[in-house]
């Protein structure tokens, strides 16, 4: 056995010196110390066989060879994974890897896509603040303190009690409390379109406690229930397609008289009726022509001027675009990226 591993020990270095790239070193490796056939594994196999005092004789011996051979092996690797190194070829000039882009979020799409659609109208974006006061956001549209229509916001209240004239501080429960502080600026004619975030009590499918609104006001002389419908007319089929079809339905909103409920065609049925939409229509939102006393709380003759408002959430108008198909609203602030990737 010591006559082996002496033999071993020679042949091993003179074939190591014969070695000049890493695949030829991979496999001198295994014909020494592969688990199967290495040669220096079959004398450590072959101990068994030996008396006591000779198996410790040469297992001892095996394992300083198995240690020299190791350290050789690792010297020869990385000196020939630097002469690698050096030699390969670099050219500077060629452009670096390109680095991943990211887009803007959906609802920020939806949101661009939005303004500009009025902006096409003589609209101007507005933004009013998401912390507000129960004034703006209640009573001077039309709901008094005890008025029950309050209870259908599910309002996050920040103040338990009034701290000014103007009542408590609440998150802002819809785009339309941005409606008074457009009016106080008092610059008739009003044409604006306020895109905010909002805030209620509300999660499931279709609601999220955080959400976007927009909300149109346009305040000027004569201005009737033609020139709303018209205008919800343009913006259905700018946003949804020429095919699409805008309707509106009698209802009750403390802050517009006449108020209406809007419905927007089914993409799918164009109006006809179908397992999607039931009745051929689909809820947008609602609207109307902007009530006297909302007019006079903004400091506005309501004999002189009139008015329409609509307000509707920007999350699902864009959920009723055709060619999407999103379940669960919640979806759109999961922050999965095999979800946003998609738009």
């Amino acid at each position: 056995m010591k006559d082996q591993l002496s033999r071993i020990k020679i042949q091993f270095n003179q074939e190591i010196q014969k070695i000049s790239d890493l695949a030829a070193l991979a496999q001198l490796e295994i014909d020494y110390l592969g688990r199967k056939s290495g040669q220096l594994t079959n004398v450590l196999r072959g101990l068994k066989d030996l008396s006591e005092t000779e198996r410790r004789q040469i297992g001892s011996a095996s394992n300083v060879l198995k240690k020299e051979i190791e350290q050789k092996l690792n010297e020869v690797r990385q000196s020939l994974k630097g002469q690698s190194i050096s030699q390969e070829f670099l050219d500077i000039t060629l452009p670096g890897a390109k680095l991943p882009e990211g887009h803007i979020h959906l609802v920020t799409q939806a949101i661009d896509e939005i303004a500009e659609i009025f902006e096409h109208v003589g609209f101007s974006r507005q933004r009013y603040t998401e912390v507000e006061w129960d004034w703006y956001a209640f009573e001077s549209l039309n709901m008094p303190p005890d008025h029950p229509a309050r209870d259908e916001w599910e309002t996050f209240f920040i103040d338990k009690t009034p701290v000014g004239p103007k009542g408590q501080r609440i998150l802002t429960p819809h785009s339309t409390s941005g409606d008074v502080r457009e009016m106080e600026k008092k610059q008739l004619p009003i044409r604006s379109i306020n895109i905010t975030k909002c805030y209620r009590r509300q999660i499931d499918a279709s609601h999220a406690p955080m959400f976007h609104q927009f909300d149109g006001l346009l305040v000027d002389k004569d201005v009737s229930i033609a020139d709303l419908k018209g205008t919800l007319d343009y913006f259905v089929k700018q946003f949804f397609g020429s095919d699409r079809q805008a309707r509106i339905r009698p209802f009750h909103f403390r802050f517009t008289e006449p108020s209406f409920e809007v419905d927007v065609s089914c993409g799918v049925c164009h109006g006809a009726g179908c397992k999607l939409c039931k009745s051929g229509w689909h809820e947008l939102g609602g609207a109307g022509m902007v009530h006297p006393n909302v007019l006079q709380a903004g400091g506005i003759d309501p004999k002189k001027y009139s008015g329409f408002a609509f307000g509707w959430g920007v999350e699902r108008c864009y959920l009723m675009k055709p060619g999407l198909s999103i379940p669960d609203i919640r979806m759109l602030y999961q922050n999965d990226l095999r979800f946003l990737q998609q738009f």
